[in-house]
């Protein structure tokens, strides 16, 4: 009564406050205690307080019936209940796009977020707006669509034509799903690494520019040419002084030699990678190198030749015959999982996505994992009632299901798994997910990881895996005194395409279950893809990069590669890639989006 009288409580304020108070201290029994009541007055000084030093207009204070409903999911729509400020113009876009979304199912209501908790992500200021943009092609059909909107449309979020439905085509074989893995032995690894020597010293003999590899632990005044992999001599980092090279079984019977580099101006090297020598050794002991040769060219067409088993087509129609001479056109938008917030499940990253691409309409929707994250606190916990495919099914497939049914036949949404989804195998290179959405197979695709596929024939590569945060804490490089500082990024992924492998650091960072025994090849890259996708936690990106020349004719050969960030960053939204291909990648359009 005291406290009622002092506080301005009526009594069932006093029972409410009395709940959340003994809910949160994890309070035990059913009797109040005199010991309590100190404790309890200074949580009602406080909470007075807040409410009369922060008055907001649409604050709404959650009592025990809240509390029951969120438990028994009895979700209502409380827009009545709670006043609120009229919202600005941006937010009436907003939530123009949010309502856009076709209704899902599940304890969340369909408006794009929930009805009854307003969380951090809902209460960011930042949304959709562009971080960084590449813009190579020429803006005539652009005008044109900017000449039939609205002036009141949003400058990021405006409806345009549906657009044309795109081919695809997977490349490459990968572990199947259901397949059995932790079976991986030492000769497995072996013969992995003794193939991918091998592999390269071909090339560069196949080449024409270099001979035969000889044995670089041998003596010699002369200087030779030999290939291998890079090596630490012990289990720290790598450095100039720390440095061996493996040679094949072949040539040097898989012996190592110590490196020396002094005489190099440049290099940049991390264990596992493949490369060529020229030096001497005159002592036997420590191989002197005067040359590095770290990339092989990779013709663009090398897909040319592939069994039909390696390439699997997903569509039905037949291919124009012309459309090889039509110029290539894909839009895509690319996002990284986790694709929801620390501070819930509920994905409310993926719902502002999906309601983003009902308004652009790209031909292509590439979602890499997690979607389940195993690093997610709820999920490390425990604290879940649902089994981790009830999850997936409900708050992933479920919505992506009703995205492209509310699109049409021309949606296409491909999905790559992680090695921190919860709900699947952990282990890499990982099978597809085991997805079949009933009349939708051909709008739902599931792809290993890594793995390789064409879209209108623009050949896409992607891995989910963090391999350039991996081999950017492996890597050491020189740079020539006076010389120009390369791009650090470019450089980690150019290693990518030059060593033909999705992750060619070895030994594996430890949290990545490589596998050598499940598939070795899914790891080769067997062409030069025209976009590149190795989503990290590191900063965003989309570069062009310069890969060298091809042919007769020198022409440059390029890629782009993208790091479209995680759409999910603690309690707040993250990045996005939105991103339209003409034809090249010097033509080519792209913007790295805030959720």
């Amino acid at each position: 009564a005291t406290f009622c009288i002092n506080l301005s409580l009526s009594p069932s304020d006093l029972v409410t406050s009395w709940e959340i108070y003994y809910l949160n201290r994890q309070m035990n029994g059913t009797m109040v205690h005199d010991v309590e009541m100190d404790g309890f007055l200074g949580y009602l000084q406080e909470q007075k307080k807040v409410a009369i030093d922060e008055p907001e207009p649409n604050l709404h204070i959650y009592s025990s019936r809240d509390v029951d409903m969120i438990l028994n999911d009895e979700y209502v729509d409380i827009k009545d209940e709670v006043p609120s400020t009229p919202p600005s113009e941006s937010q009436n876009h907003y939530s123009e796009t949010s309502d856009s979304t076709p209704q899902t199912i599940g304890s969340v209501p369909s408006s794009g977020k929930p009805s009854r908790l307003v969380t951090p992500f809902g209460r960011r200021t930042d949304k959709f707006v562009v971080k960084f943009s590449i813009n190579n092609k020429p803006n005539i059909e652009n005008g044109e669509k900017e000449g039939n909107e609205n002036p009141g449309d949003d400058e990021f979020i405006r409806k345009v034509k549906p657009g044309k439905r795109c081919s695809l085509v997977i490349h490459g074989s990968g572990p199947e799903t259901g397949c059995r893995f932790m079976y991986d032995r030492i000769e497995d690894r072996f013969n992995a690494l003794e193939n991918r020597i091998r592999k390269y010293a071909t090339a560069l003999v196949s080449s024409g520019q270099y001979e035969e590899p000889l044995d670089p632990t041998v003596s010699s005044q002369k200087i030779i040419f030999t290939a291998g992999m890079i090596c630490c001599d012990g289990e720290g980092h790598l450095n100039d002084k720390s440095t061996l090279l493996q040679c094949s079984a072949e040539h040097s019977g898989g012996q190592r030699v110590r490196m020396e580099l002094q005489h190099l101006s440049q290099f940049s090297i991390f264990p596992g990678q493949i490369v060529g020598f020229e030096g001497t050794n005159p002592s036997g002991h420590c191989f002197i190198a005067s040359k590095l040769i770290d990339s092989v060219p990779l013709p663009v067409a090398a897909d040319a030749n592939l069994p039909p088993a390696k390439k699997q087509a997903l569509d039905q129609e037949i291919l124009p015959t012309d459309q090889s001479i039509k110029q290539l056109e894909l839009s895509v938008i690319i996002a990284s999982g986790p694709f929801t917030t620390t501070d819930n499940l509920l994905f409310e990253p993926l719902k502002e996505l999906l309601a983003y691409a009902s308004k652009k309409l790209p031909q292509l929707l590439i979602l890499l994992g997690p979607f389940i994250d195993s690093e997610h606190p709820e999920i490390k916990k425990g604290t879940v009632d649902r089994s981790f495919d009830e999850i997936f099914q409900t708050e992933i497939l479920r919505k992506l299901q009703d995205h492209v049914e509310y699109m049409g036949l021309h949606a296409r949404v491909v999905l790559v798994p992680s090695i921190r989804d919860a709900n699947h195998d952990f282990v890499f290179p990982q099978p597809a997910f085991d997805i079949h959405p009933p009349d939708l197979k051909h709008q739902i695709t599931s792809l290993t990881n890594p793995g390789i596929f064409e879209a209108d024939q623009v050949k896409i590569g992607c891995c989910s895996v963090d391999v350039l945060k991996h081999l950017s804490a492996e890597e050491i490089s020189r740079v020539p005194k006076g010389g120009k500082t390369s791009d650090r990024m470019s450089r980690l992924a150019n290693h990518i395409i030059s060593q033909r492998s999705f992750y060619p650091l070895y030994p594996p960072a430890e949290d990545t279950p490589l596998d050598f025994s499940l598939a070795p090849e899914a790891l080769n890259i067997s062409l030069i893809p025209d976009i590149l996708i190795l989503p990290s936690d590191m900063k965003y990106f989309v570069k062009v990069l310069n890969l060298g020349e091809r042919g007769e004719e020198k022409d440059q050969v390029k890629c782009i590669c993208v790091n479209p960030g995680r759409l999910a960053k603690g309690e707040g939204g993250g990045t996005f890639v939105e991103l339209e291909y003409y034809g090249n990648p010097d033509t080519t359009n792209a913007s790295i989006v805030s959720i």
